[in-house]
Protein backbone atom coordinates (compact mmCIF):
# COMPACT_ATOMS: atom_id res chain seq x y z
CA UNK A 1 0.00 0.00 0.00
CA UNK A 2 1.01 3.54 -0.96
CA UNK A 3 2.51 5.85 2.10
CA UNK A 4 1.11 8.77 0.27
CA UNK A 5 -0.57 10.65 2.92
CA UNK A 6 -3.53 12.81 1.82
CA UNK A 7 -7.33 12.84 2.62
CA UNK A 8 -7.83 11.62 -1.01
CA UNK A 9 -7.42 7.73 -0.76
CA UNK A 10 -6.89 5.20 -3.87
CA UNK A 11 -11.09 4.17 -3.25
CA UNK A 12 -11.75 7.59 -3.76
CA UNK A 13 -9.21 9.31 -5.77
CA UNK A 14 -9.59 8.82 -9.10
CA UNK A 15 -13.23 10.11 -9.59
CA UNK A 16 -12.70 13.47 -7.42
CA UNK A 17 -9.30 14.11 -9.07
CA UNK A 18 -10.04 13.23 -12.70
CA UNK A 19 -12.83 15.45 -12.68
CA UNK A 20 -10.42 17.97 -11.05
CA UNK A 21 -7.52 17.83 -14.46
CA UNK A 22 -10.22 17.60 -16.85
CA UNK A 23 -11.45 20.85 -15.63
CA UNK A 24 -7.83 22.32 -15.55
CA UNK A 25 -7.06 21.34 -18.89
CA UNK A 26 -10.44 22.77 -20.12
CA UNK A 27 -9.95 25.94 -19.10
CA UNK A 28 -6.18 25.95 -20.35
CA UNK A 29 -8.23 24.92 -23.69
CA UNK A 30 -10.89 28.04 -23.14
CA UNK A 31 -7.93 30.85 -22.48
CA UNK A 32 -6.14 29.72 -25.52
CA UNK A 33 -8.90 29.34 -27.89
CA UNK A 34 -10.18 33.26 -26.24
CA UNK A 35 -7.15 34.76 -26.64
CA UNK A 36 -4.95 33.48 -29.27
CA UNK A 37 -5.44 33.44 -33.31
CA UNK A 38 -4.87 30.60 -35.19
CA UNK A 39 -1.50 31.05 -35.29
CA UNK A 40 1.15 31.16 -38.75
CA UNK A 41 2.73 29.67 -39.96
CA UNK A 42 2.03 25.69 -38.31
CA UNK A 43 -1.36 26.28 -37.23
CA UNK A 44 -2.19 27.66 -40.63
CA UNK A 45 -0.70 25.47 -42.57
CA UNK A 46 -2.29 22.41 -40.58
CA UNK A 47 -5.69 23.82 -40.89
CA UNK A 48 -5.44 25.17 -44.73
CA UNK A 49 -4.10 21.48 -45.79
CA UNK A 50 -7.65 19.92 -44.16
CA UNK A 51 -9.35 22.99 -45.84
CA UNK A 52 -8.56 21.75 -49.37
CA UNK A 53 -9.31 18.47 -48.10
CA UNK A 54 -13.22 19.54 -47.69
CA UNK A 55 -12.81 22.00 -50.52
CA UNK A 56 -11.71 19.36 -53.16
CA UNK A 57 -13.43 16.25 -51.24
CA UNK A 58 -10.70 14.01 -51.71
CA UNK A 59 -9.71 12.79 -48.32
CA UNK A 60 -6.47 10.28 -49.93
CA UNK A 61 -4.21 12.53 -50.46
CA UNK A 62 -3.47 15.58 -49.22
CA UNK A 63 -2.84 18.82 -50.43
CA UNK A 64 -1.80 22.40 -49.92
CA UNK A 65 -2.34 25.38 -52.13
CA UNK A 66 -2.71 23.15 -54.97
CA UNK A 67 0.37 20.70 -54.55
CA UNK A 68 -0.10 17.26 -52.70
CA UNK A 69 1.25 17.47 -49.18
CA UNK A 70 3.63 14.72 -48.01
CA UNK A 71 5.13 16.37 -44.99
CA UNK A 72 3.12 15.09 -42.70
CA UNK A 73 0.19 12.06 -42.74
CA UNK A 74 -3.61 12.78 -42.66
CA UNK A 75 -5.20 11.50 -39.28
CA UNK A 76 -5.19 14.93 -38.13
CA UNK A 77 -6.77 16.41 -41.01
CA UNK A 78 -9.62 13.42 -41.58
CA UNK A 79 -10.31 14.36 -37.48
CA UNK A 80 -10.88 18.17 -38.28
CA UNK A 81 -13.06 16.90 -41.81
CA UNK A 82 -14.80 14.81 -39.23
CA UNK A 83 -15.41 17.79 -37.18
CA UNK A 84 -16.80 20.22 -39.81
CA UNK A 85 -18.89 16.92 -40.87
CA UNK A 86 -20.71 16.86 -37.80
CA UNK A 87 -20.67 21.18 -36.61
CA UNK A 88 -19.78 22.48 -40.10
CA UNK A 89 -17.33 24.33 -41.62
CA UNK A 90 -15.49 26.52 -38.39
CA UNK A 91 -12.61 28.40 -36.75
CA UNK A 92 -13.24 26.40 -33.63
CA UNK A 93 -13.10 22.43 -34.28
CA UNK A 94 -9.93 22.51 -36.10
CA UNK A 95 -8.42 24.25 -33.08
CA UNK A 96 -9.58 21.43 -30.34
CA UNK A 97 -8.80 18.14 -32.18
CA UNK A 98 -5.25 18.18 -30.86
CA UNK A 99 -6.20 19.14 -27.51
CA UNK A 100 -8.71 16.64 -27.45
CA UNK A 101 -5.30 14.29 -27.88
CA UNK A 102 -3.84 16.03 -24.97
CA UNK A 103 -6.58 15.19 -22.45
CA UNK A 104 -6.62 11.79 -23.83
CA UNK A 105 -3.04 11.47 -23.21
CA UNK A 106 -4.32 12.42 -19.33
CA UNK A 107 -6.73 9.66 -19.07
CA UNK A 108 -4.09 7.42 -20.72
CA UNK A 109 -1.32 8.21 -17.92
CA UNK A 110 -3.89 7.61 -15.24
CA UNK A 111 -4.94 3.91 -17.28
CA UNK A 112 -1.44 3.62 -17.41
CA UNK A 113 -0.58 3.85 -13.88
CA UNK A 114 -3.29 2.01 -12.39
CA UNK A 115 -2.05 -0.90 -14.57
CA UNK A 116 1.67 -0.77 -13.34
CA UNK A 117 1.18 0.22 -9.29
CA UNK A 118 -2.26 -1.40 -9.18
CA UNK A 119 -2.14 -0.69 -5.16
CA UNK A 120 -1.45 2.33 -5.42
CA UNK A 121 -2.44 6.20 -5.41
CA UNK A 122 -0.15 7.31 -8.71
CA UNK A 123 -3.20 7.48 -11.00
CA UNK A 124 -4.62 10.26 -9.08
CA UNK A 125 -1.53 12.33 -9.04
CA UNK A 126 0.23 11.60 -12.33
CA UNK A 127 -2.12 13.83 -14.53
CA UNK A 128 -1.70 16.54 -11.94
CA UNK A 129 2.10 16.53 -12.78
CA UNK A 130 1.60 16.21 -16.34
CA UNK A 131 -0.34 18.81 -16.68
CA UNK A 132 1.03 20.99 -14.57
CA UNK A 133 4.50 21.50 -16.58
CA UNK A 134 4.49 24.77 -18.21
CA UNK A 135 5.52 23.26 -21.68
CA UNK A 136 3.07 20.73 -21.83
CA UNK A 137 0.39 23.31 -20.38
CA UNK A 138 1.33 25.52 -23.53
CA UNK A 139 1.72 23.19 -25.66
CA UNK A 140 -1.36 21.10 -24.81
CA UNK A 141 -3.70 23.96 -26.59
CA UNK A 142 -1.96 24.12 -30.05
CA UNK A 143 -2.84 22.22 -33.38
CA UNK A 144 0.38 20.40 -33.56
CA UNK A 145 0.59 16.35 -33.81
CA UNK A 146 3.12 15.89 -30.63
CA UNK A 147 -0.22 15.22 -28.38
CA UNK A 148 -1.80 12.65 -30.88
CA UNK A 149 1.59 11.04 -31.07
CA UNK A 150 2.18 11.12 -27.22
CA UNK A 151 -1.62 9.60 -27.01
CA UNK A 152 -0.99 6.83 -29.47
CA UNK A 153 2.69 5.71 -27.41
CA UNK A 154 0.41 5.78 -24.35
CA UNK A 155 -1.99 3.45 -26.12
CA UNK A 156 0.94 1.39 -27.19
CA UNK A 157 2.20 0.97 -24.06
CA UNK A 158 -0.94 0.17 -22.01
CA UNK A 159 -1.27 -2.79 -24.69
CA UNK A 160 2.37 -4.17 -24.16
CA UNK A 161 1.70 -3.94 -20.62
CA UNK A 162 -1.87 -5.72 -21.06
CA UNK A 163 0.46 -8.45 -22.87
CA UNK A 164 2.57 -8.12 -19.57
CA UNK A 165 -0.66 -8.70 -17.61
CA UNK A 166 -1.53 -11.67 -19.06
CA UNK A 167 -3.85 -10.27 -21.80
CA UNK A 168 -2.23 -11.53 -24.67
CA UNK A 169 -4.01 -10.99 -27.89
CA UNK A 170 -5.82 -7.97 -26.74
CA UNK A 171 -2.50 -6.49 -25.63
CA UNK A 172 -1.11 -7.46 -28.75
CA UNK A 173 -3.89 -5.96 -30.83
CA UNK A 174 -3.76 -2.48 -29.21
CA UNK A 175 -0.16 -2.14 -29.55
CA UNK A 176 -0.69 -2.83 -33.30
CA UNK A 177 -3.15 -0.42 -33.67
CA UNK A 178 -1.19 2.30 -31.56
CA UNK A 179 1.74 1.51 -34.51
CA UNK A 180 -0.44 1.98 -37.26
CA UNK A 181 -2.17 5.04 -36.28
CA UNK A 182 0.34 6.53 -34.75
CA UNK A 183 2.04 5.98 -38.15
CA UNK A 184 -1.23 7.92 -39.49
CA UNK A 185 -0.19 10.72 -36.92
CA UNK A 186 3.27 11.61 -37.36
CA UNK A 187 4.95 8.81 -39.34
CA UNK A 188 7.06 6.02 -38.28
CA UNK A 189 8.76 8.51 -35.41
CA UNK A 190 6.06 6.19 -33.28
CA UNK A 191 8.66 3.71 -33.02
CA UNK A 192 11.32 5.42 -31.54
CA UNK A 193 8.69 5.77 -28.06
CA UNK A 194 6.88 1.96 -28.81
CA UNK A 195 9.45 -0.29 -29.94
CA UNK A 196 12.67 0.22 -27.52
CA UNK A 197 10.11 -0.96 -24.82
CA UNK A 198 8.96 -3.80 -26.52
CA UNK A 199 12.35 -4.93 -27.19
CA UNK A 200 13.63 -4.62 -23.76
CA UNK A 201 10.66 -6.14 -22.62
CA UNK A 202 12.80 -8.95 -20.60
CA UNK A 203 14.44 -6.37 -18.44
CA UNK A 204 11.35 -4.72 -17.15
CA UNK A 205 8.40 -7.03 -17.22
CA UNK A 206 9.38 -8.59 -14.03
CA UNK A 207 7.10 -10.09 -10.85
CA UNK A 208 4.85 -12.15 -11.21
CA UNK A 209 4.25 -14.92 -13.85
CA UNK A 210 7.18 -13.77 -16.39
CA UNK A 211 6.04 -14.01 -20.02
CA UNK A 212 7.37 -17.02 -22.77
CA UNK A 213 9.68 -14.75 -24.53
CA UNK A 214 9.27 -16.63 -27.73
CA UNK A 215 5.60 -15.91 -27.38
CA UNK A 216 6.02 -12.58 -26.79
CA UNK A 217 8.62 -11.58 -29.55
CA UNK A 218 6.25 -13.31 -31.98
CA UNK A 219 3.47 -10.89 -30.51
CA UNK A 220 5.48 -8.02 -31.24
CA UNK A 221 6.28 -9.30 -34.65
CA UNK A 222 2.33 -9.59 -35.39
CA UNK A 223 1.35 -6.04 -33.91
CA UNK A 224 4.19 -4.67 -35.97
CA UNK A 225 2.85 -6.31 -38.82
CA UNK A 226 -0.88 -5.05 -37.89
CA UNK A 227 0.33 -1.35 -37.44
CA UNK A 228 2.18 -1.49 -40.91
CA UNK A 229 -0.95 -2.83 -42.44
CA UNK A 230 -3.07 -0.27 -41.39
CA UNK A 231 -0.59 2.49 -41.99
CA UNK A 232 0.03 0.99 -45.49
CA UNK A 233 -4.14 0.49 -46.37
CA UNK A 234 -3.38 4.11 -46.40
CA UNK A 235 0.24 4.79 -47.92
CA UNK A 236 -0.55 2.25 -50.76
CA UNK A 237 -3.47 3.69 -52.69
CA UNK A 238 -2.52 7.46 -51.47
CA UNK A 239 0.82 6.72 -53.46
CA UNK A 240 -0.72 5.51 -56.09
CA UNK A 241 -3.53 8.19 -56.96
CA UNK A 242 -0.79 11.50 -55.85
CA UNK A 243 1.88 9.88 -58.29
CA UNK A 244 5.50 9.23 -58.53
CA UNK A 245 6.85 11.90 -56.71
CA UNK A 246 4.57 11.88 -53.66
CA UNK A 247 4.74 8.07 -53.62
CA UNK A 248 8.22 8.53 -52.64
CA UNK A 249 7.69 11.23 -50.42
CA UNK A 250 5.25 9.27 -48.35
CA UNK A 251 7.01 5.70 -48.84
CA UNK A 252 10.91 6.97 -47.88
CA UNK A 253 10.14 11.08 -46.88
CA UNK A 254 8.14 10.06 -44.11
CA UNK A 255 11.03 7.61 -42.47
CA UNK A 256 14.31 7.38 -43.67
CA UNK A 257 14.48 10.36 -45.36
CA UNK A 258 13.30 12.34 -43.25
CA UNK A 259 16.06 11.10 -40.61
CA UNK A 260 19.04 11.90 -43.02
CA UNK A 261 17.40 15.70 -43.97
CA UNK A 262 17.55 16.42 -40.49
CA UNK A 263 21.15 16.17 -40.27
CA UNK A 264 21.20 19.75 -42.48
CA UNK A 265 19.85 21.37 -39.06
CA UNK A 266 22.97 20.33 -36.59
CA UNK A 267 23.00 21.01 -32.85
CA UNK A 268 24.85 18.71 -30.66
CA UNK A 269 24.12 16.07 -28.98
CA UNK A 270 23.64 17.13 -25.69
CA UNK A 271 21.29 20.03 -26.71
CA UNK A 272 17.95 18.03 -25.25
CA UNK A 273 20.07 17.56 -22.12
CA UNK A 274 20.61 21.47 -22.01
CA UNK A 275 16.93 22.54 -21.87
CA UNK A 276 15.11 19.49 -20.73
CA UNK A 277 15.45 21.05 -17.15
CA UNK A 278 13.20 24.51 -18.21
CA UNK A 279 10.89 22.27 -19.81
CA UNK A 280 10.26 20.46 -16.37
CA UNK A 281 9.05 23.18 -14.45
CA UNK A 282 7.67 23.85 -11.99
CA UNK A 283 8.55 20.47 -10.57
CA UNK A 284 12.18 20.43 -10.78
CA UNK A 285 12.24 23.22 -8.23
CA UNK A 286 9.81 21.78 -5.77
CA UNK A 287 11.52 20.63 -2.61
CA UNK A 288 9.73 17.85 -1.97
CA UNK A 289 10.27 16.20 -4.90
CA UNK A 290 14.26 17.29 -5.55
CA UNK A 291 14.40 15.68 -1.85
CA UNK A 292 12.84 12.43 -2.83
CA UNK A 293 15.25 12.19 -5.95
CA UNK A 294 17.90 12.70 -3.70
CA UNK A 295 16.65 10.21 -0.89
CA UNK A 296 16.25 7.24 -3.99
CA UNK A 297 19.68 8.19 -5.42
CA UNK A 298 21.14 7.75 -1.44
CA UNK A 299 19.40 4.83 -0.66
CA UNK A 300 20.26 3.05 -4.82
CA UNK A 301 24.35 4.04 -4.03
CA UNK A 302 24.20 2.44 -0.35
CA UNK A 303 22.32 -0.78 -1.62
CA UNK A 304 24.85 -1.33 -4.46
CA UNK A 305 27.40 -0.39 -1.84
CA UNK A 306 26.45 -2.62 0.37
CA UNK A 307 25.64 -5.39 -2.00
CA UNK A 308 22.10 -4.98 -0.51
CA UNK A 309 19.04 -6.79 -2.71
CA UNK A 310 16.27 -4.48 -3.48
CA UNK A 311 13.01 -5.43 -5.01
CA UNK A 312 13.16 -4.25 -8.52
CA UNK A 313 9.76 -1.99 -9.82
CA UNK A 314 8.67 -3.23 -13.05
CA UNK A 315 6.71 -0.05 -13.93
CA UNK A 316 10.16 2.32 -13.03
CA UNK A 317 11.90 0.50 -15.24
CA UNK A 318 9.59 0.71 -18.12
CA UNK A 319 9.72 3.83 -17.55
CA UNK A 320 13.49 4.48 -17.71
CA UNK A 321 13.63 2.63 -21.00
CA UNK A 322 10.59 4.43 -22.61
CA UNK A 323 12.66 7.89 -21.56
CA UNK A 324 16.23 7.08 -21.71
CA UNK A 325 15.89 5.57 -25.06
CA UNK A 326 13.41 8.47 -26.95
CA UNK A 327 16.41 10.66 -25.32
CA UNK A 328 19.13 8.79 -26.89
CA UNK A 329 17.91 8.12 -30.24
CA UNK A 330 16.80 12.06 -30.73
CA UNK A 331 19.98 13.28 -28.94
CA UNK A 332 22.06 11.30 -31.70
CA UNK A 333 19.64 12.45 -34.56
CA UNK A 334 21.31 16.54 -35.24
CA UNK A 335 17.72 17.62 -35.95
CA UNK A 336 15.96 18.72 -32.85
CA UNK A 337 13.06 20.54 -31.83
CA UNK A 338 11.65 20.97 -27.99
CA UNK A 339 8.43 19.61 -28.79
CA UNK A 340 9.61 16.08 -29.99
CA UNK A 341 10.44 15.14 -26.32
CA UNK A 342 6.07 15.33 -25.83
CA UNK A 343 5.65 11.96 -26.03
CA UNK A 344 8.12 11.15 -22.99
CA UNK A 345 6.84 13.84 -20.60
CA UNK A 346 4.12 11.05 -19.39
CA UNK A 347 6.55 8.72 -18.63
CA UNK A 348 8.32 12.07 -16.55
CA UNK A 349 5.11 12.30 -14.93
CA UNK A 350 4.39 8.75 -14.07
CA UNK A 351 7.48 8.20 -12.38
CA UNK A 352 7.21 11.24 -10.59
CA UNK A 353 3.85 10.09 -9.20
CA UNK A 354 5.32 6.50 -8.17
CA UNK A 355 8.02 8.47 -6.62
CA UNK A 356 6.08 10.42 -4.77
CA UNK A 357 3.31 7.85 -3.30
CA UNK A 358 6.57 6.42 -1.20
CA UNK A 359 6.77 9.52 0.85
CA UNK A 360 5.54 9.29 4.01
CA UNK A 361 4.45 12.12 6.13
CA UNK A 362 7.13 13.13 8.08
CA UNK A 363 8.88 13.17 4.24
CA UNK A 364 7.46 15.68 2.98
CA UNK A 365 9.45 19.57 2.98
CA UNK A 366 7.51 21.23 5.75
CA UNK A 367 5.61 24.71 5.73
CA UNK A 368 5.95 26.93 3.55
CA UNK A 369 9.33 26.08 2.36
CA UNK A 370 7.91 23.64 0.34
CA UNK A 371 5.73 26.25 -1.55
CA UNK A 372 8.56 29.00 -1.45
CA UNK A 373 10.60 28.40 -4.63
CA UNK A 374 7.30 28.34 -6.59
CA UNK A 375 5.65 31.09 -4.69
CA UNK A 376 8.65 33.42 -5.63
CA UNK A 377 8.40 32.19 -9.56
CA UNK A 378 4.70 33.83 -9.46
CA UNK A 379 5.66 36.95 -7.11
CA UNK A 380 8.44 37.93 -9.39
CA UNK A 381 6.55 36.82 -12.91
CA UNK A 382 3.88 39.38 -11.21
CA UNK A 383 6.01 41.80 -10.60
CA UNK A 384 7.62 41.65 -14.31
CA UNK A 385 4.30 42.23 -15.76
CA UNK A 386 3.72 45.53 -13.22
CA UNK A 387 7.18 46.56 -14.37
CA UNK A 388 6.84 45.67 -17.68
CA UNK A 389 6.40 49.05 -19.49
CA UNK A 390 9.64 50.48 -17.79
CA UNK A 391 11.69 46.87 -19.10
CA UNK A 392 9.67 47.68 -22.89
CA UNK A 393 11.07 51.25 -22.64
CA UNK A 394 14.22 50.56 -21.29
CA UNK A 395 15.07 48.08 -24.31
CA UNK A 396 13.28 50.26 -27.05
CA UNK A 397 10.30 47.31 -27.38
CA UNK A 398 7.61 49.55 -26.02
CA UNK A 399 5.27 48.06 -28.87
CA UNK A 400 5.25 44.70 -27.03
CA UNK A 401 3.46 45.92 -23.72
CA UNK A 402 0.61 48.03 -26.02
CA UNK A 403 -2.71 47.06 -24.96
CA UNK A 404 -1.05 44.66 -21.97
CA UNK A 405 -3.53 44.86 -18.38
CA UNK A 406 -1.20 45.28 -15.69
CA UNK A 407 -4.09 43.53 -13.62
CA UNK A 408 -3.12 40.15 -15.01
CA UNK A 409 -0.05 40.55 -11.94
CA UNK A 410 -2.84 40.41 -9.39
CA UNK A 411 -3.59 36.82 -9.26
CA UNK A 412 0.14 35.81 -9.67
CA UNK A 413 0.72 37.99 -6.60
CA UNK A 414 -2.17 36.25 -4.58
CA UNK A 415 -1.26 32.91 -5.39
CA UNK A 416 2.17 33.85 -4.68
CA UNK A 417 1.43 35.35 -1.07
CA UNK A 418 -1.25 32.76 -0.19
CA UNK A 419 1.76 29.78 -1.02
CA UNK A 420 3.55 31.50 1.51
CA UNK A 421 1.15 32.18 4.50
CA UNK A 422 -1.61 29.69 3.91
CA UNK A 423 0.32 26.38 2.05
CA UNK A 424 -1.54 23.49 1.95
CA UNK A 425 -0.99 20.82 4.21
CA UNK A 426 -1.12 17.24 2.87
CA UNK A 427 0.62 15.85 -0.52
CA UNK A 428 -2.03 15.94 -2.91
CA UNK A 429 -3.19 19.14 -2.01
CA UNK A 430 0.27 20.61 -2.55
CA UNK A 431 0.13 18.89 -5.90
CA UNK A 432 -3.09 19.84 -6.92
CA UNK A 433 -2.18 23.59 -5.99
CA UNK A 434 0.53 23.63 -7.99
CA UNK A 435 -1.01 22.41 -11.03
CA UNK A 436 -3.37 24.64 -10.87
CA UNK A 437 -1.09 27.65 -10.11
CA UNK A 438 0.66 26.92 -13.05
CA UNK A 439 -2.44 26.62 -15.04
CA UNK A 440 -2.71 30.03 -14.16
CA UNK A 441 0.28 31.00 -15.00
CA UNK A 442 -0.08 29.85 -18.69
CA UNK A 443 -3.72 31.60 -18.73
CA UNK A 444 -1.56 34.60 -17.76
CA UNK A 445 1.00 33.74 -20.53
CA UNK A 446 -1.91 33.72 -22.87
CA UNK A 447 -3.84 37.21 -21.77
CA UNK A 448 -0.54 38.83 -21.76
CA UNK A 449 0.46 38.00 -25.21
CA UNK A 450 -2.99 38.10 -26.42
CA UNK A 451 -2.42 42.08 -27.31
CA UNK A 452 0.48 41.71 -28.96
CA UNK A 453 -0.94 38.53 -31.35
CA UNK A 454 -3.73 40.04 -32.28
CA UNK A 455 -1.82 42.57 -33.50
CA UNK A 456 1.42 40.86 -35.25
CA UNK A 457 0.19 37.06 -35.41
CA UNK A 458 -3.29 37.55 -36.98
CA UNK A 459 -3.80 37.07 -40.42
CA UNK A 460 -7.50 37.35 -40.72
CA UNK A 461 -8.09 40.74 -41.80
CA UNK A 462 -5.31 40.28 -44.69
CA UNK A 463 -7.08 36.61 -45.20
CA UNK A 464 -10.32 38.36 -45.32
CA UNK A 465 -8.55 41.21 -48.20
CA UNK A 466 -7.46 38.10 -50.42
CA UNK A 467 -10.68 36.71 -50.23
CA UNK A 468 -12.39 39.52 -51.40
CA UNK A 469 -10.34 40.19 -53.80
CA UNK A 470 -10.23 36.67 -55.14
CA UNK A 471 -13.95 36.65 -55.53
CA UNK A 472 -13.53 39.64 -57.99
CA UNK A 473 -11.86 37.47 -60.04
CA UNK A 474 -7.81 38.83 -58.85
CA UNK A 475 -5.18 36.21 -59.02
CA UNK A 476 -3.67 36.47 -55.75
CA UNK A 477 0.75 35.77 -55.88
CA UNK A 478 3.03 35.56 -53.12
CA UNK A 479 6.23 36.48 -53.64
CA UNK A 480 8.97 34.46 -52.06
CA UNK A 481 7.83 31.18 -49.49
CA UNK A 482 4.42 30.24 -49.22
CA UNK A 483 2.99 27.92 -46.32
CA UNK A 484 -0.96 27.80 -46.97
CA UNK A 485 -1.47 30.29 -44.30
CA UNK A 486 -4.45 32.46 -45.82
CA UNK A 487 -6.01 29.37 -47.62
CA UNK A 488 -8.19 28.00 -45.03
CA UNK A 489 -8.90 31.90 -43.03
CA UNK A 490 -9.39 33.53 -45.82
CA UNK A 491 -11.59 30.02 -47.41
CA UNK A 492 -9.78 30.67 -50.54
CA UNK A 493 -10.82 28.04 -53.76
CA UNK A 494 -8.06 28.68 -56.04
CA UNK A 495 -4.63 28.36 -54.96
CA UNK A 496 -2.27 31.62 -54.30
CA UNK A 497 0.59 31.50 -57.03
CA UNK A 498 4.26 31.38 -56.17
CA UNK A 499 6.39 34.51 -57.76
CA UNK A 500 9.88 35.53 -56.61
CA UNK A 501 11.62 39.30 -57.23
CA UNK A 502 13.05 37.99 -60.69
CA UNK A 503 10.18 36.54 -62.09
CA UNK A 504 7.47 38.97 -60.82
CA UNK A 505 7.95 42.26 -63.26
CA UNK A 506 7.41 39.52 -66.19
CA UNK A 507 4.80 37.91 -64.26
CA UNK A 508 2.75 41.01 -63.71
CA UNK A 509 2.94 42.04 -67.30
CA UNK A 510 1.02 38.84 -67.96
CA UNK A 511 -1.48 38.93 -64.77
CA UNK A 512 -2.22 42.48 -64.76
CA UNK A 513 -5.70 42.00 -62.89
CA UNK A 514 -3.43 40.22 -60.04
CA UNK A 515 -3.21 40.85 -56.24
CA UNK A 516 1.09 40.93 -55.06
CA UNK A 517 1.63 39.92 -51.31
CA UNK A 518 5.08 40.61 -50.12
CA UNK A 519 7.21 41.03 -47.24
CA UNK A 520 8.78 43.66 -45.67
CA UNK A 521 11.84 44.80 -43.10
CA UNK A 522 10.22 48.07 -42.71
CA UNK A 523 6.77 49.71 -42.99
CA UNK A 524 5.79 49.96 -46.83
CA UNK A 525 3.10 52.91 -45.68
CA UNK A 526 5.29 55.47 -47.84
CA UNK A 527 4.27 53.12 -51.08
CA UNK A 528 0.50 53.23 -50.43
CA UNK A 529 0.04 49.67 -50.77
CA UNK A 530 -3.78 49.02 -51.04
CA UNK A 531 -3.14 46.67 -47.23
CA UNK A 532 -0.01 46.10 -45.32
CA UNK A 533 -0.24 44.69 -41.47
CA UNK A 534 2.61 44.22 -39.09
CA UNK A 535 3.56 40.68 -38.74
CA UNK A 536 6.37 39.35 -36.26
CA UNK A 537 7.86 42.74 -36.51
CA UNK A 538 8.00 42.90 -39.96
CA UNK A 539 4.96 43.80 -42.21
CA UNK A 540 3.05 42.54 -44.86
CA UNK A 541 1.80 44.22 -47.96
CA UNK A 542 -0.76 43.40 -50.47
CA UNK A 543 -0.08 45.48 -53.90
CA UNK A 544 -2.57 45.93 -56.32
CA UNK A 545 -0.71 44.30 -59.77
CA UNK A 546 -1.23 46.69 -62.21
CA UNK A 547 -0.04 49.55 -59.98
CA UNK A 548 3.22 47.29 -58.80
CA UNK A 549 4.14 47.04 -62.57
CA UNK A 550 5.11 50.66 -62.88
CA UNK A 551 7.89 50.03 -59.95
CA UNK A 552 8.13 45.98 -59.08
CA UNK A 553 11.20 46.71 -56.65
CA UNK A 554 8.89 48.29 -54.16
CA UNK A 555 7.52 44.70 -53.46
CA UNK A 556 11.25 43.96 -51.86
CA UNK A 557 11.90 42.55 -48.31
CA UNK A 558 13.95 46.21 -48.44
CA UNK A 559 13.60 49.06 -50.65
CA UNK A 560 14.35 52.35 -50.37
Amino acid sequence: MSKFSDPMRVSSGWPLSGILWSLLWAVLLVSALVSRPILPVDETRYISVAWEMWLRDNFLVPHLNGATYSHKPPLLFWLINAGWGIFGLNDITPRIVAPLFGLGSLVMTSLLSRRLWPESSAYSLAPFLLLGCFYWGLYTTLTMFDLILAFWTLVGLYGLTGVWRGLAWRGWILFGCAVGVGVLSKGPVILVYLLPSALLAPYWAIGGRRPSWVKWYGGLIGGTILGAGLALAWVLPAGEAGGEAYKNAILWGQSAGRMVKSFAHQKPFWWYLSILPGLLLPWLIWPSFLKNICCVVVDWRLSRKENLSRKADAGLRLILVWALAALVIFSVISGKRPHYLLPMFPALALGGAMLLTKLSADQWVRGRWDLAPFAGITILFGAAILLSPLIAAGIGKLEYVQGVSLMWSLPLFAVGILFLIRPPAGGFSRILSISAASTLVVITVHGIAQPRLELAYNLQPLANHLAAAQGEGYVIANKDKYHGQYNFLGRLKNPVVFTDSKLLPSWLKKNPKSKVVSYHYQSPAKFNPEFFQEFRGRFIAVWDGEMLSGNPAMANRKYD
